[in-house]
Parts: structure tokens; C-alpha cells; sequence
């Protein structure tokens, strides 16, 4: 972080209109405390001032290559400047840094343009997010009513919702969904250090029927909006409604929080998830990445769509769920 403190960072991230909880300081230390993964996070200055920040983790698998990515385990990160030639400056530098590093690849995550040399992509992931209506028949309206209907059901069967404090049943609905879409999950002391990191902009949501866990949510806040990012049921969840209240109550806990925007998060364009988004009544928006090629003659494709993983994802969603624990630290670490 050159001779800028962490504080000095996070300064100029809470000031720069662009920045997004990904571009917080404290993301180097989570990945580098749980994964051992290199931190770069390169600033430009004028006069003594921060003009350009740009965080940079340094992945490196024997499976899936060499790469530095803003922000890896996160859906954006790409570099904030105050001017076009911080900007271009600190894209020269971290190719500079990738050269040295002799990484196969840069990756800067939903970044509408860049500079000469960079490639875009735009055809893989679309984001989904709106304005939350603050008084609650006001917010129902704004679900589509097959939706609407669903979140009325599941809240008239008694369902609970809780505010969770520990990891432990958010986890296991967690690593459980993850499997059965056949890709590894985080560990468990991922979601710790996150939590430790980040303390209240971090809330676990649970939806519960007699007191069982059927879905939970572990959400981000960031100044006007709230992001619903990692998710867990049991297989039972969608026919009760549960998935629905679980967004639902986010939704108004966010507003209580002072949220003005819900965040969906990013999908793969064609999946499950994106279509869950469409129906309540979110519209895409295209999310661009940019990649510098420096050892590699082209673009990186690590997603569930690549016909190149089929084999492998129908086997893991096959492995028993205690296996399937056991080793997914082994390869979530590479799947930044």
C-alpha cells in the first residue's frame, strides 16, 4: 500500500462516488490470512494525496493458472482514480507489477473501460440491482405478484427470521448448496475472518421453520445499500417459500438499517440464479471485466458453464456432503 495507511485508503475509498465494499482495505487481509494469498494494493498520489487505489490479490493454481485479480472472492474491485491519467497510471503499474510477477493474467472486475491493451468481456455475468421502497406494502408491490404471492404464503406457515450472530447453522445450508451445485465451498474460517473484518457491515439472516434452519443469507452493507452474497438452503426451502421470505426480509432489515438500494449481486447470464432474479422483478445489467494478457493467449473461462468442468461438477455433486467438506479448502483457495 506504498506509504499510505490502511486509513488513508479507506479514506479515499468512502469519498470516491465509484467505490463498492470491495474495495476495502480490509479484503487484503482476508484472503491473505485465510488463503496465503499476496496482497498488492498499489496507490497513485499528487502532491502528497491518494489520486488512484487499485487492490490486487495474487492467485496462483496449478489448475487454473497465475493471475493477479480486483478484487478476487469478490464480485468488483477494479481500480478508483480522481482523474484519466491516475487511472491510466495505475493500470500501467500493475501490469508492470504482473510482468514482474510473470503472472499469466490481470483480471479487474466490472469495469466498463479500460486502457489500449486491455480486453473486454461482457457476455458472462449480469448484475441486478434497485431502489427499496422504505414503507413495506409499498416494497411488497414492487415483487412481481407470482413472487408476491410466495413470500405471503411462506409468511402466513409461521416461518421465523433471525438475525445470527454465528457461522454454524448459516454454514452447513452454505456448504450444502454449494455442493449440490457441484462447486467447492469456502471454509467455515473464511466466513470468520470476514466477519471478524468487516464486524456490523456483515449480518447473517435465517429463515427457520420449528426452530430447523432452511435458509440463510450473509449480506453486505455498504453506505445507501445492502448485498445478499453468499446463501444456503436445505433442498425444502423452495417449496415453502423460505428462499423468497429470506430476500424478503433482507429487504426490510436493510431498510431499517437506513438502505435505500438492494443489491442482488452478480449471475452467470442463463443459470438458475438468474432467472430467480428476472422473476422478482430485477433487469440485468451487463457486468464488464477487463483483462490484461501477459503469459496467456486467452481469456480466462473458470465458470460453471464451461463445458471443460462438466465432468468434474457432476462428480462433486455426487461426493457425500462430508467429502465433499473436506475437500473443498483444498480447491475453493484457487477459485478466486
Amino acid at each position: 500500500m506504498s506509504q499510505f495507511s490502511e486509513e488513508q485508503w479507506d479514506a479515499f475509498v468512502r469519498d470516491h462516488p465509484l467505490a463498492s465494499f470491495f474495495h476495502r482495505s480490509a479484503w487484503r487481509h482476508v484472503a491473505s490470512d485465510v488463503f496465503g494469498h499476496p496482497a498488492h494494493y498499489l496507490t497513485e498520489q499528487r502532491n502528497g494525496n491518494i489520486t488512484a487505489v487499485l487492490p490486487l490479490m495474487e492467485i496462483r493454481s496449478r489448475l487454473f493458472g497465475h493471475a493477479l485479480i480486483s478484487t478476487a472472492f469478490c464480485v468488483g474491485g477494479g481500480p478508483l482514480a480522481t482523474d484519466t491519467g491516475s487511472f491510466e497510471a495505475i493500470l500501467d503499474r500493475a501490469e508492470t507489477l504482473g510482468r514482474k510477477l510473470r503472472v499469466d493474467y490481470i483480471e479487474l472486475r466490472d469495469l466498463p473501460s479500460a486502457t489500449r491493451g486491455w480486453t473486454a468481456r461482457d457476455n458472462l455475468y449480469a448484475g441486478f440491482e434497485r431502489p427499496i421502497a422504505p414503507a413495506e406494502d409499498d416494497n411488497l408491490k414492487q415483487i412481481p405478484r407470482k413472487q408476491r404471492a410466495v413470500v405471503r404464503k411462506a409468511l402466513a406457515q409461521g416461518l421465523t427470521v433471525s438475525i445470527e450472530t454465528s457461522t454454524q447453522a448459516f454454514y452447513g445450508l452454505y456448504a450444502r448448496t454449494m455442493r449440490d451445485h457441484g462447486t467447492p465451498a469456502l471454509p467455515r474460517r473464511y466466513f470468520e475472518r470476514v466477519l471478524s473484518a468487516f464486524g456490523s457491515d456483515c449480518e447473517i439472516l435465517t429463515v427457520s421453520s420449528g426452530g430447523r434452519p432452511l435458509s440463510s443469507v450473509l449480506s453486505y452493507f455498504f453506505r445507501d445499500r445492502v448485498m445478499p452474497y453468499y446463501t444456503g438452503s436445505r433442498p425444502e426451502a423452495r417449496g415453502c417459500g423460505a428462499n423468497d421470505l429470506m430476500y424478503w426480509a433482507v429487504m426490510r432489515r436493510a431498510v431499517e438499517r437506513g438502505c435505500e438500494a438492494f443489491d442482488f449481486g452478480r449471475s452467470k447470464v442463463g443459470t438458475g440464479p438468474y432467472d430467480f432474479k428476472r422473476n422478482w422483478g430485477f433487469e440485468p445489467r451487463p457486468i464488464t471485466h477487463q483483462y490484461r494478457l501477459l503469459n496467456s493467449k486467452a481469456l480466462p473461462n473458470l465458470n460453471p458453464t464451461n463445458q471443460r468442468y462438466a465432468a468434474l461438477i457432476g462428480a462433486w455433486r455426487r461426493l457425500p456432503l462430508g467429502v465433499a467438506n473436506g475437500l473443498s479448502p483444498l480447491l475453493s483457495r484457487s477459485l478466486g
